[in-house]
């Protein structure tokens, strides 16, 4: 029967557990836990104190995680430079007491208040999200929505998702090499256009292929079109413990956004 199995807990390659962040030593199904209720938390709040609140937890995950730092900045500016057109048209549009005139349109300071709020949400969000999520194992991840009661059909498709982009990603990048190793320069000319269009559709066709030979593999294997979960992992004394700390502080953020 065809399954995806996690790494043993007791497996000689895993550092041990006093040298893994403290956010590794997590069950998953906490850490899924603590993401949802952080998220919701955020969002539940409008208060700038509460937010700086909620940035600041979020930061703390961030350290327990061990997060690198470079990286998880590259990753929140480019999510906060995505947002940033959205985010400009805010004080034109929502009126309240003038603050300056840009070419005859008058900016307020309602719109430059709900555009920090909105700033501070989605970093706090994301850089939690980061935290408790993006350094967890995608195979691990599956099993913890599955344990939690989703769909496993939805289980399935996230792992199988999470496996096969990285496939066509290579896939992709192998076309892309052999398409400069014949002199494909990208312009803006027929023949470029033309070409990529080749290119996404052998993509396409050989990301087809490619499935029904696996499909047909699995089968012949006995998959039944479950994934069959083999993680062992048990909430503990940290989990609970965790848990507790993660409550006080979302009421403690309530406290705040009220008061």
């Amino acid at each position: 029967m065809s399954s995806i199995a996690l790494t043993a807990a007791g497996s000689p390659l895993d550092p041990p557990a006093q040298a893994r962040p403290l956010l590794a030593r997590l069950d998953p199904r906490s850490r899924v836990l603590a993401a949802f209720a952080f998220a919701v938390g955020v969002v539940w709040c409008q208060s700038i104190t509460a937010l700086l609140f909620a940035g600041a937890l979020a930061a703390g995950l961030a350290i327990l995680a061990r997060l690198a730092p470079a990286a998880t900045l590259r990753r929140v500016l480019a999510v906060e430079g995505f947002m940033l057109l959205t985010l400009a048209s805010l004080p034109f549009t929502m009126g309240g007491e003038p603050a300056f005139t840009l070419l005859g349109f008058t900016a307020g300071w309602d719109g430059f208040h709900r555009a920090g709020i909105i700033m501070l949400k989605s970093s706090a969000v994301l850089l939690a999200t980061l935290a408790l999520l993006g350094t967890l194992d995608m195979p691990a991840l599956g099993h913890a929505l599955a344990r939690l009661g989703l769909p496993l059909r939805f289980v399935a498709l996230f792992l199988f998702t999470v496996r096969y982009i990285d496939v066509l990603y290579r896939e992709y990048a192998r076309l892309r090499l052999a398409m400069r190793a014949r002199g494909f320069r990208p312009r803006a000319s027929l023949h470029c256009w033309r070409s990529l269009g080749h290119l996404f559709g052998m993509l396409l066709v050989g990301s087809l292929e490619r499935s029904e030979r696996i499909h047909a593999a699995m089968r012949c294997r006995g998959f039944d079109g479950r994934f069959h979960l083999l993680d062992e992992h048990r909430p503990g004394r940290l989990d609970w413990g965790f848990g507790a700390v993660q409550t006080a502080s979302l009421l403690l953020l309530a406290v705040l956004d009220v008061w």
